[in-house]
């Protein structure tokens, strides 16, 4: 007793005196993308508001409450998409770069660290495309996603080269007792006899590029080998139908819109059409991802160009360009990539200006509606 008592009166116990206060986490403050407004969580009735006029009988509802979440302010437009399918066209040509078949420059692909400590490797955005100042095999890396049309001897962007493949793990099927690789686990129910010799057979998403260059996605069953297993895969071409103008609207003649609606800058603000479910679900994976890099910047590493103009830092208004000098401009910019600091003069100047002046968007946002 008197050992118990001097322990719990002297200073042996840290923290909060030997009293039970918790551990706090550390707290992070999530910042709003950019052009996107916070749907606050929340609930509603799910299921008709009335009752049945013919019969009279009360419909059956239920409560569903969600969690918060963002949503853009207006439609995804072409030139957002257009960032998505650049970035796919970019990545394929670094990847080019770094390939022996085409001069195999390994300075395109990061191998170790600051430490050289080696690291699995991945593309090194921070090294610029050489668009311009090019040798005879980079060149062939760029011109490989590009063909000429036979016809009228146009040069487009490759689209079946455009593929995007996204990975994602299964939390909430490598949690279930039954998933469990010792047998032992599945049941926590003493009274219940394991069956050691049981085969469970998972379902996996994986997705490949045959030989003739079709992306087959599939999904196999097989029994439980590993965590593994709960590792999916997709592989989406992510390049938007082009020809849905004329094949969707037959009595119509949207032969212009098919040539020039997604490419042309005088859409740019338009809507994106043509994109298919696996697609839009591709981009939000990428952007998503997009987003969370953004955020983890180390001090001192380049931001990619895509990255740069997504947050604002490459490219401000005309007007907000105007009133910052141009030696001045380009020295903060500069700083900016070079600590890594991701506040721009533009939102500063941007928050300043009076809601008049702000520019209106070509298309008011949607109405929130849960359905």
């Amino acid at each position: 007793m008197a050992v118990a008592l001097l322990t719990s009166c002297g200073k042996s116990l840290s923290g909060a005196g030997g009293e039970v206060t918790g551990v706090r986490s550390v707290a992070f403050n999530e910042p709003s993308p950019y052009g996107m407004v916070l749907i606050k969580r929340g609930s509603f009735e799910m299921g008709p508001a009335d009752k049945d006029s013919l019969w009279g009988i009360n419909p059956e509802t239920k409560g569903v409450s969600f969690d918060a979440f963002w949503m853009d302010e207006t439609e995804i437009t072409n030139a957002k998409y257009r960032q998505f399918v650049y970035w796919v066209r970019d990545s394929i040509i670094r990847e080019r770069l770094a390939d022996p078949a085409y001069g195999g420059n390994d300075l395109f692909k990061i191998t170790e660290d600051r430490y050289g400590e080696p690291v699995t490797p991945h593309l090194d955005w921070s090294r610029p495309i050489p668009w311009k100042r090019a040798n005879e095999d980079e060149l062939r890396a760029i011109e490989s996603v590009y063909y000429v049309h036979p016809i009228t001897g146009e040069k487009r962007l490759d689209e079946k080269q455009m593929v995007y493949k996204y990975e994602w793990y299964d939390y909430t099927g490598a949690a279930l007792r039954k998933n469990r690789l010792d047998p032992g686990e599945r049941v926590r129910n003493t009274d219940i006899q394991v069956d050691m010799n049981e085969v469970v057979m998972i379902s996996k998403d994986t997705a490949y590029i045959d030989d003739d260059g079709n992306i087959i996605n599939e999904t196999l069953t097989r029994p439980l080998s590993g965590p593994w297993d709960f590792l999916h895969t997709r592989i989406v071409n992510v390049y938007p139908d082009e020809t849905c103008w004329v094949n969707d609207f037959n009595n119509a003649y949207n032969e212009p819109y098919m040539r020039m609606y997604f490419q042309h800058p005088g859409y740019d603000d338009y809507p994106v059409v043509g994109v298919s479910w696996e697609q839009a679900t591709a981009f939000c994976v990428w952007r998503t991802d997009m987003f969370k890099q953004s955020l983890n910047f180390p001090a001192g590493q380049a931001i990619p160009p895509a990255d740069r103009r997504r947050m604002g830092i490459c490219r401000p208004l005309r007007k907000e360009r105007k009133q910052i000098p141009l030696v001045v401009r380009r020295t903060s910019e500069r700083q900016r990539l070079l600590h890594g600091k991701l506040q721009t003069r533009k939102r500063e100047l941007y928050r300043r200006r009076s809601p008049d002046s702000i520019p209106r968007r070509l298309f008011r946002p949607e109405p929130v509606r849960l359905v």
